[in-house]
């Protein structure tokens, strides 16, 4: 009986093995460690266990047609560096820098520069520049420069004068070019959510600047220099003074935000060059005033000879047709509004439109700030 035992267990193994490398077994792999199921049939003989009818399906890693699916593949990934200044500090401070003890405090600045044909951000402000000359050959100078408009500072001073740093603080944007790369640059405005507030010399503006100098400083404004029609001299500078900047300086244009439309009167002769706008006619306005007595109920008034009419306001300064799409320069604003009739069927103008109007010839309509003022 031993005897046969063995045999039919040797008998068993050879099967099982024949059926193994015939590819009708129908075993499973498990992890190490974690037994398997148990079922009904794993307690028979090898040799009673049911045959599969079929080969047992084969697994196979799905093939990586793609080199980038690789484990570990790289590609370049494309990051914007931010411009010196554009990141806001953290805190209202400059990081290691030690007032000297002799050093003088200057402000200077205004609401706004001189006006450029361009915008540097999307607050749909026009940009504004700043020359700023700066003349102190007898104690180190930090300076304080504040705009509220947008506004790129150019940096230039006599030789003999040293800048230690330079704090620029606005509502809107503000860009710094012509300051070595050595001198510590804070830039804190409202639109990047510095911690400075903002200051300018000017209006309200003032009052804020003997706090943020103090805060940063530690100490007040010794003198605060206003800037006009772009220019703010700081100190007094002698006849035929040469002034310096650094060799690297940026160009103020450079500065442009990228495909933004030109801003104020450049943004509209442009605009005329490319048959987008042409100047309005009188025509224009007798059809858009008829549309509106018919659409918007204003009172149909006959032309009085020789008197003063209520029929008609009379042709706009600075009026304009748009024949095609069109986006609203920035920077129309007080003088140089201006009021846009639109032709039929060409879409509303995007973009701000300052203190201008822009009255729709197909229905009457009006709208901006000012519509409905005489």
């Amino acid at each position: 009986m031993k005897h046969m035992r063995a045999g039919r267990g040797g008998l068993a193994i050879t099967m099982a093995a024949l059926a193994l490398l015939a590819g009708c077994g129908d075993m499973t792999l498990s992890e190490p460690g974690v037994k398997a199921p148990a079922t009904e049939d794993a307690h028979k003989p090898v040799a009673e266990q049911p045959v599969p009818a079929g080969p047992a399906p084969v697994s196979e890693a799905p093939a990586r047609s793609n080199p980038a699916q690789e484990p570990g593949a790289t590609r370049p990934f494309a990051f914007e560096v931010p411009a010196r200044g554009d990141i806001p500090p953290a805190t209202c401070a400059f990081d290691g820098f030690a007032l000297p003890a002799n050093a003088k405090v200057y402000a200077a600045g205004a609401y706004g520069g001189k006006e450029a044909d361009f915008q540097i951000d999307q607050s749909g402000h026009q940009a504004t520049t700043i020359q700023v000359a700066v003349h102190e050959p007898h104690a180190p100078v930090v300076l304080l420069l504040g705009a509220y408009e947008p506004t790129v500072w150019s940096i230039g001073w006599t030789r003999g004068t040293q800048i230690a740093a330079v704090l620029v603080t606005g509502y809107h944007r503000q860009q710094l070019t012509g300051l070595p790369a050595n001198v510590p640059l804070l830039v804190s405005t409202y639109d990047n959510r510095g911690p400075c507030g903002y200051a300018y010399v000017g209006g309200e503006g003032s009052s804020k600047l003997n706090p943020l100098a103090r805060e940063v400083f530690g100490r007040a404004v010794d003198v605060a220099y206003p800037a006009r029609d772009g220019r703010a001299v700081i100190g007094t500078l002698p006849p035929g003074a040469a002034l310096v900047t650094d060799a690297a300086a940026t160009p103020v244009k450079e500065f442009q935000v990228k495909d933004a439309p030109l801003a104020g009167q450049a943004g509209i002769d442009a605009a005329l060059r490319s048959g987008t706008l042409r100047p309005a006619t009188p025509a224009d306005l007798r059809a858009w005033e008829a549309a509106r007595q018919r659409n918007q109920g204003a009172p149909d008034i006959p032309r009085i000879e020789g008197g003063d009419t209520e029929r008609s306001s009379g042709m706009p300064y600075r009026s304009y047709t748009v024949r095609k799409a069109f986006v609203i320069p920035a920077g129309l604003n007080g003088a140089h509004s201006a009021t846009f009739f639109v032709a039929p069927g060409v879409p509303v103008p995007t973009g701000d439109p300052g203190h201008s109007q822009v009255r729709l010839i197909e229905d009457g309509s009006c709208s901006g700030p000012t519509c409905g003022m005489r």
